[in-house]
């Protein structure tokens, strides 16, 4: 037996999707609009996980300049069949209003590992598109968008014939389920003689859940199941697992049934709840009642923090928690950057990244930043940077990064009048406010560093040797969190490096480390 400690994927990793190959287990989820796309990661237990790297990059034509803020990469599905991983996934290219622009794929490799094929279109009708495999044929399953003013914009959940020997779909989907209310992350299993379809619903957010239905033909009629909800924390806002749904099953061995699915860790801000962090993957055991329905094994619906699972412990090497950049290349298992592939030179200085300036931090197209998920709710980025800007326009430095009108960013930078120093900018929707004030500081190597406390946010400096010396003002962490404002946010925060030229010359920062330690 061994214990799996939720979140099990910690820090940004929505929308998990789940298979097992042999006694290995594989769990993909979504990245939005940073690269590469689609994180991968590998457990024997189900407990402790690694990552294994991801499925989108240049290598198969992956670019995500242009897509707007948690556009990007929706809900992967990952399945294997015929000796292959099938992943399949959107990007949502436009989300305004009624309107949602996006494209639906698959991707297929013989190897986790990869590499992984070039994309192969399924069509856009909708989004949350998994494959559904049975005696073989290949059934696509998703939601249906309905952009008419005068029809709700959910239309139901449609199923899609999928021939592969042909790589297309038939171009014709049936209505399997529908409802008043969205319902998404739809999942087809088949059990025994029936269908099982999961579904989440109430939206990604406090009212989140998991129901499911059942029918005893693949395109129905399906028969909602009589409960509220499978799993939900709508109901328990004091619980420690909040927006718990958007899931996968997956069989052990033993053919019992575990459950991946979607929750978030709340940060309390006057009595207001901030999920920081994003939305983490979690784990539960799940059994059949005697009426055939879906139930958490525990009891109830609501999420266990601690789940005893019947698999032998497996460990995995911990993650470094710095990085010297001493290898050839970044490391993008554990770096992810905004929508392209960056500028990223680790040869030009050995032992340091050399990273180019890029656009601001408004830009959708040519960002230059660097940064890895923040896992925890108390966590310290430290990093140690090379950098002589020539003008205002070059700025380079730690950044606490949620999206483009939300971050936080310790900077040095330069003007004619004062000469090199440090400042603090923050972004809060439209407006770029100064965070504090002007620091002249010496030419030479400068240490940064990012305090994040809970709903608090704070940066410090100093020379490469000596004190540290604080700046700015505490900032409102919970203001970087998927629950501030009124635009759809689905990505966590993030804490890095970031460059700005928004001149174009060529200018760069050398980064000699970044080392990040985090605590619950």
């Amino acid at each position: 037996m061994t214990i799996a400690h939720n979140p099990v994927l910690r820090g940004s990793h929505p929308d998990p999707s789940i298979v097992r190959v042999g006694d290995e287990y594989f769990v993909a989820t979504s990245t939005c609009e940073w690269y590469p796309g689609v994180r991968l990661h590998r457990s024997r237990d189900l407990a402790n996980w690694e990552v294994v790297g991801h499925a989108l990059d240049a290598s198969n034509g992956f670019d995500l300049r242009g897509v707007p803020d948690s556009g990007g990469v929706w809900a992967p599905s990952l399945t294997h069949e015929n000796g292959m991983f099938w992943l399949a996934y959107s990007i949502v290219r436009t989300m305004d209003g009624d309107d949602k622009d996006l494209d639906n794929y698959l991707v297929t490799a013989e190897s986790i590992d990869g590499p992984w094929s070039d994309p192969v279109a399924l069509g856009s009708r909708g989004f949350d598109f998994s494959f559904f495999h049975d005696h073989g044929r290949h059934h696509i399953v998703g939601v249906q968008w309905d952009q008419r003013p005068e029809h709700p914009s959910f239309g139901g959940i449609v199923v899609e014939e999928y021939l592969a020997d042909e790589q297309r779909t038939t171009g014709e989907a049936t209505l399997i389920y529908s409802q008043d209310g969205l319902v998404e992350g739809p999942n087809l299993y088949r059990f025994g003689d029936e269908y099982c379809l999961l579904l989440a619903e109430g939206g990604t957010g406090w009212n989140h859940g998991i129901t499911s239905a059942r029918a005893a033909s693949l395109l129905g009629p399906y028969t909602r199941d009589p409960e509220p909800a499978m799993l939900t924390s709508r109901d328990a806002p004091g619980a420690a697992l909040q927006k718990a749904g958007h899931g996968e099953l997956v069989q052990l061995p033993t053919g019992e049934l575990a459950l991946v699915h979607l929750a978030a860790r709340a940060t309390l801000h006057s009595g207001e709840r901030y999920s920081i962090l994003g939305r983490e993957t979690c784990l539960q055991r799940v059994s059949i009642d005697a009426d055939g329905w879906l139930r958490l094994a525990h009891g109830g619906r609501h999420a266990a923090v601690d789940v005893e699972l019947p698999l032998a412990e497996r460990t995995v090497a911990a993650r470094e928690t710095r990085d010297d950049f001493d290898g050839d290349s970044l490391d993008l298992r554990r770096w992810s950057v905004l929508r392209a592939e960056p500028d990223a030179d680790l040869a030009s200085r050995p032992g340091w990244l050399r990273l180019r300036g890029g656009q601001s931090p408004a830009s959708v197209f040519e960002q230059s930043l660097v940064a890895q998920r923040i896992t925890e709710p108390h966590a310290v980025v430290t990093i140690l940077i090379d950098a002589e800007p020539r003008s205002a326009r070059q700025a380079a430095g730690l950044v606490a990064w949620y999206n483009r009108s939300a971050w936080a960013w310790l900077q040095v930078t330069c003007d004619s009048e004062r000469g090199r120093h440090l400042r603090v900018l923050r972004r809060d929707g439209h407006v770029t406010h100064a965070a504090s004030d002007l620091v002249p500081v010496a030419d030479g190597e400068i240490r940064m560093r990012m305090i994040l406390d809970g709903p608090a946010l704070s940066f410090a400096y100093a020379a490469a040797e000596g004190d540290w010396t604080s700046i700015g003002e505490r900032l409102p962490a919970w203001q970087l969190s998927d629950d501030h404002g009124d635009q759809l946010r689905f990505t966590g925060l993030f804490g890095g490096v970031r460059a700005d030229d928004l001149d174009g010359v060529g200018w760069h920062v050398d980064v000699d480390y970044v080392e990040m330690t985090a605590a619950e």
